[in-house]
């Protein structure tokens, strides 16, 4: 007959070796876990979908008088937005007054209230393969770096973002001396609502090569034979 001693020890022998298995094993997970990098909900997608889907948004907002038209462009998956628009250099009054006669200096960043949906009035967004975004965005920057001068009736805001429209192979309404909101409404309506810069089958398979081809430079509107009357059929304030 076994000692009863002797089995109540072997029993908590067993027990005490299962418990320090179980504890290494635990440990190695922990130790695997922390060596894989933990994935942002935008990796995720990106390895999930195969695709980064990039866009640009045709966009007008209010102004002091009858508005200003510019874009965002980015990616669809992050927060971070890039505005271009071309306005007189200044907030201040005189040289946006002259820019009704003749050009004045101009910017072509963000301007007050293009980040702000409370002054939005028109939206249209494009969407696009990033082969297709960085061609359109090297160009959107090559379009801010040589746009210098501001004029109301020959070079507005309404010309610039309709260069960039053109390049990307959208139809548009041929009339920049529309109203801002006018001209995005009326850009989305003769492209007939379009969402993809190309089809979209394409737009969701990245390595696809994009159909579109576009020149290198943008062409400015001609002024029009009466720039001074036309500009005159703008408000004293605004884009």
């Amino acid at each position: 007959m076994r000692d009863p001693g002797t089995k109540t020890r072997g029993l908590a022998l067993g027990v005490s070796l299962c418990a320090v298995a179980i504890a290494a094993g635990l440990q190695i997970q922990v130790a695997n876990a922390q060596d894989k990098p933990a994935a942002t909900p935008a990796s995720a997608q990106a390895q999930t979908n195969g695709k980064a889907i990039y866009y640009v948004d045709f966009r007008a907002r209010t102004a002091a008088s009858y508005g200003h038209a510019f874009v965002w462009y980015g990616r669809a998956d992050q927060k971070q937005i890039e505005v271009a628009g071309l306005h007189p250099a200044t907030e201040n009054v005189i040289p946006y007054i002259l820019g009704h006669v003749i050009p004045v200096p101009s910017e072509t960043g963000k301007s007050y209230g293009d980040l702000d949906d409370d002054y939005l009035t028109a939206s249209y967004r494009v969407y696009m393969t990033e082969p297709e975004a960085k061609r359109v965005f090297a160009y959107i920057k090559h379009l801010q770096a040589t746009s210098p001068l501001w004029n109301a009736a020959t070079y507005n805001c309404v010309a610039f973002i309709q260069d960039i429209a053109r390049y990307m192979g959208l139809q548009v309404p041929g009339n920049h001396l529309l109203y801002p909101e006018d001209w995005v409404k009326r850009l989305k309506e003769v492209n007939h609502g379009r969402r993809y810069m190309s089809g979209p089958a394409v737009a969701q398979a990245p390595s696809a090569k994009p159909t579109a081809t576009a020149h290198a430079t943008a062409q400015k509107p001609a002024a029009p034979a009466n720039a001074q009357s036309a500009a005159a059929g703008y408000a004293a304030a605004g884009y």
